[in-house]
């Protein structure tokens, strides 16, 4: 990707890690059985590469909300499709201010902030290597770790969600996160 052109080749691909993680922790409770967050990803980055002409940003970042908001809209469409929902711009608003919040939830994972322009576009790939290595967890790993730090919901909260003991959420967790800093360091060595 160059600055250029933060569409180029490519571009919209590294996002698809990032969307899917996003898609699971925003696909309705009552839409679960009947769509996959892989397909609504498929569906979210078909609709960008249709529409990419009406991408006004420049940046990665820009790129990556584009991206949100046409993930929004395509999670409110599901809705309306199996009719749980009519069309309603403030659903379609509240879902893509649900994506942004966790968004920035995923980026605080990371713990540090960008300071310049050089270090915001370096703090962006760590977060797509991020929700790629999230993917790689586990399931019951990765849905811990997506509850407690992208949902911001407490070990109590997500033991009653998952029907588990508060004290096997709280270990799922720590091997969870201790996995996740070992699949992130043998990226490193791989990229070195």
């Amino acid at each position: 990707m160059t600055p250029e052109d933060p569409l180029g080749q490519g571009a919209l691909e590294r996002h698809r890690a990032e969307l899917r993680l996003l898609a699971r922790l925003h696909l309705s409770p009552r839409l679960r059985g009947k769509v996959d967050p892989s397909d609504v990803v498929q569906q979210t980055l078909l609709q960008a590469h249709q529409n990419r002409q009406q991408f006004r940003g420049g940046t990665e970042a820009e790129c990556g909300a584009w991206l949100r908001r046409i993930l929004a809209n395509v999670l409110a469409d599901a809705l309306r499709r199996f009719g749980f929902a009519r069309r309603d711009v403030a659903l379609e608003q509240s879902l893509e201010a649900a994506l942004q919040e966790s968004s920035v939830r995923l980026g605080g994972l990371l713990r540090t902030e960008p300071s310049s322009p050089s270090q915001g576009a370096v703090r962006r790939e760590e977060l797509l290597r991020l929700a790629g290595a999230l993917d790689r967890l586990p399931e019951d790993q990765r849905q811990v770790i997506e509850m407690h730090h992208l949902q911001g919901l407490n070990v109590p909260a997500v033991a009653e969600h998952l029907a588990r003991t508060p004290a096997s959420v709280a270990g799922l967790l720590r091997r969870g996160l201790k996995q996740l800093r070992e699949l992130l360091r043998e990226e490193d060595s791989h990229d070195a």
